[in-house]
């Protein structure tokens, strides 16, 4: 019922690009004051901790901000926040959603709908207030007529993580050029791989571990006509997992497990993590530490043991939007929240430097990079300059609104066939039988 239910409101704000229900003809633009309440939904803390940190002293007196959470296992944010767009129109001004948050997996869901406020012509910011945020995180945003529906405070290039000691131990040296240099191409790669499964340790901590290296490098878009199109780049990662799993190169975990973050600990055997910034400091870092009531200090556990390179692709993983909602009495609000934390340059180096995120604004990220910033899960490294290059050539130019679903179900389907309980042939056909059920339009 559940999967029904979700189908049904996705298929609903997808047609309402054509109907414009429930708004009519003219999309609700919403009032630019008067709101009493602040209704935002996200599905974590992390953007509610940078709004407490770098925005809550400047909200308007008499406007209490209301941080609507749901988690997002098992689609729940996603059912919930369609739910309250749908009913958008008729609820009362102060139960109204003005801003919610989405995932580069499944942003184009509401971009191309009347859900979703014009960032320029609605909410007023201006393109000189938005030129100095890298274009991809714009092209996400932007629908098929041009319009530019949500802003990022961050930017999410990624590469791999690694344990400094474990670097020592399999090549002799934790410097992030030397590493980089073994691990530039995945040859190079595989061989590391084979080197520390010698010595005892994992290259990888589980199945899914590469996968976004692949898929953000992919040529094809998950689904071209309602068909389902599997790139190579995909076929690559499915081959590349199983022979990993086959000699012993990661010890099987499913991604965001705790199997997974075991082998992080101070006592873990995983070489390294692919990830963006979101993912070194929001995920890995506290999975690192032995005694979380001391926090983040160099030695508790494996914090202060890692260090970043770009290894063998360049990739993007991930990034939250903020979209300002139809039917919003807060726009001037939205506006400024907008641009506050997503375009002011001592903001975004601000959050940068006390938050681990690499923000988007490029003057910003280049100041940071220059300076004498550094992180100390990364053993004091600034690994801020090694983004840079990736995030001026990001391209999502083969993103779908299928995204999340494929990747979940991929995952999913591939693990029985990484832990030999079917045949690759089997593991495929659970894939597109899955996917169907989920996406009843698209066919193989």
């Amino acid at each position: 019922m559940k999967k029904l239910v979700a189908t049904v409101l996705g298929v609903a704000l997808v047609a309402s690009v054509a109907t414009s229900a429930p708004w009519g003809k003219k999309k609700a633009k919403g009032k630019t004051t008067g709101g009493k309440v602040l209704n935002i939904a996200v599905w974590n803390d992390e953007f509610p901790a940078r709004f407490e940190k770098y925005y809550k002293s400047k909200v308007p007196a008499g406007v209490k901000v209301n941080f609507i959470q749901t988690p997002n296992q098992g689609n729940a944010y996603q059912n919930k926040l369609d739910e309250a767009l749908l009913a958008q129109n008729s609820a009362a001004a102060d139960e109204k959603i003005d801003m919610f948050l989405v995932e580069a997996d499944y942003a184009l869901k509401y971009v191309d709908t009347p859900y979703t406020l014009d960032v320029v012509k609605d909410i007023g910011l201006t393109k000189a207030d938005l030129a100095n945020q890298f274009k991809y995180t714009k092209d996400i945003m932007t629908d098929s007529k041009g319009v530019l529906k949500g802003v990022s405070w961050q930017a999410c290039p990624a590469g791999f993580i690694y344990r400094r000691s474990i670097a020592k131990a399999v090549l002799g040296t934790d410097d992030p050029a030397k590493v980089q240099e073994a691990l530039s191409n995945w040859d190079k790669f595989d061989s590391v791989a084979a080197k520390a499964k010698a010595k005892g340790y994992f290259m990888l901590s589980g199945f899914d571990d590469a996968f976004r290296v692949f898929s953000d490098n992919v040529k094809t878009k998950w689904v071209v006509g309602n068909k389902i199109k599997v790139d190579p780049m995909i076929q690559r990662w499915v081959d590349m997992t199983k022979t990993y799993t086959d000699k012993g190169y990661n010890n099987k975990a499913n991604l965001w497990s705790a199997e997974s973050f075991q082998g992080a600990k101070k006592d873990g055997k995983v070489f390294g993590y692919f990830g963006p910034a979101w993912f070194i400091d929001f995920c890995l870092a506290p999975n690192t530490l032995d005694d979380p009531a001391k926090g983040n200090v160099v030695g508790n556990g494996s914090y202060g043991d890692w260090a970043f390179c770009k290894g063998p692709m360049g990739f993007s993983w991930g990034g939250t939007w903020i979209c300002g909602a139809a039917g919003s009495d807060n726009v001037d609000l939205i506006k400024d929240i907008m641009l506050t934390l997503t375009c002011e340059k001592d903001t975004m180096v601000r959050i940068a430097t006390e938050m681990g995120d690499f923000t988007n604004n490029a003057p910003a990220m280049r100041e940071v990079a220059a300076s004498d910033y550094q992180n100390p899960f990364l053993g004091g490294q600034n690994h801020m300059a090694v983004f840079i290059d990736s995030a001026d050539s990001i391209d999502k130019s083969c993103m779908s609104m299928y995204d999340q679903g494929m990747t979940e179900k991929l995952m999913a389907a591939m693990s029985d066939y990484y832990n030999g309980k079917v045949s690759l042939d089997q593991a495929w056909n659970n894939f597109y039988t899955s996917v169907i059920e989920l996406y009843p339009n698209l066919s193989k």
